[in-house]
Formats: C-alpha cells, structure tokens, sequence
C-alpha cells in the first residue's frame, strides 16, 4: 500500500480523534503485520473500512439486532476476511474477542449512557482487552456543548451527573434516556482512575470531549 493511499485514507472525512487512531495504525503496521483494531460501535462500518484497507485486522462490537446489517456492508467493501462482527451491547463487553489482545480500541458512542461510575469499570475491562502499550481512543458528549442546554445535572458533581436532555434536544439529537455530559477533566479523570496513562484529551468545536491513553 503507497504512502499516497494512506494519506488519502487518514484525510477522507475523518475527525481528530479518528485521525489520530488512523495514524498510530500506520505506525504499528510499519512494524508488525498484524495490528488488530476494536471499535464499538460502527455502524455504517465507515471507520473500520479505513482501518482495513490500512492493513489492519478489525472487529466492529455492536447491538445483535445489527449483526446482518453490518455484515452486509462489509460483505458489499469486499472486506469479510479483514473485518468482523461480535454482538455487544453496553454495559456488556464481547467475551474473548477475536483479535484480543488489541492494539487499538475505539469507543465513540455508549458511555455516555452510563453513570459515571459504570463507565470507568467498562473503561477499566477496556484496557484490559489491549496489548500493553496499546492506545485507548474514546469519545464523549460534552457538558459545555449544545447538550446542556436544559440538562437539570448540570450542577451536579461527575459521580452523580445522570439525567436526560432537555426534551427539544433530546428530540433533535434522538437521545431520549438519561446520559452522563463531561468537561474535559472529567474525562481525564475517568481515564486516570481506569489506571491508564494519559496522552491527551481534548474539547471539539462543537464541545464534544475526547481523549487518547495507552496501557502501561
């Protein structure tokens, strides 16, 4: 694969964060041919055909009830001997995944939808599911975006800031349960307490909050 092709693919439509999971995946392929990739979720399995075509072995963990979708996009990339599916819903993670110990784990979307607490044992198990050094990409909805617009925990303290949107933005964002909303130290403080080191974590333009760690 041409160093023009990998440019291509880390710039196609990528966000920060994505971007820099893309690049270490680059790194690691220069070094072993096997680099082994976890997202959860991926849906429309955008992501993790970038990741494929970078080389790497992936597995998308996602609701069951979207088992045959997915499969049906990776079926139609040409893609189902790099990538593959494991049902997962959280606060449950997939048991001996294929692939395990992973270089690189990426959780976009769920945690959210835990309380505080609940999700630093999901990061915590997380970790566990990584080669050590492998790098932990996470993002997560911010209490200074958009979102808090309403939230009644907006006062309230990390461990107990768990409550729904206010209802026009619940509607427009189709987020209808209570959610956790974190600054960027919450999310470093998360991350920290999982027992992992911190390599940076940063605030979107939209105030959206994302962090990047590896286990030690």
């Amino acid at each position: 694969m041409t160093t023009n092709i990998n440019a291509n693919l880390l710039e196609t439509g990528a966000d920060e964060l994505e971007r820099f999971a893309l690049e270490e995946c680059v790194k690691r392929h220069r070094f072993d041919q096997r680099v082994s990739v976890l997202i959860l979720p991926d849906k429309r399995c955008e992501m993790s055909i970038k990741f494929a075509r970078l080389g790497a072995q992936v597995l998308i963990a996602d609701q069951p009830k979207l088992q045959q979708e997915v499969e049906g996009r990776i079926l139609a990339a040409g893609l189902r001997d790099e990538i593959l599916f494991a049902p997962c819903t959280l606060p449950e993670l997939p048991e001996d995944p294929k692939g395990e110990p992973f270089d690189i784990i990426i959780i976009r979307r769920g945690l959210c939808a835990l309380p505080y607490e609940e999700a630093r044992r999901i990061v915590r198990k997380l970790l566990l599911k990584l080669k050590i050094g492998g790098k932990l990409y996470i993002s997560v909805l911010g209490l200074h975006s958009e979102l808090s617009e309403g939230y009644v925990a907006s006062e309230s303290t990390i461990d107990q800031r768990f409550a729904k949107l206010a209802p026009p933005l619940a509607e427009k964002y189709g987020i209808h349960d209570q959610v956790c909303l974190y600054t960027e130290r919450n999310l470093f403080m998360l991350l920290l307490e999982a027992g992992a080191s911190v390599l940076r974590t940063l605030t979107t333009t939209y105030g959206n909050v994302k962090g990047v760690a590896v286990r030690v």
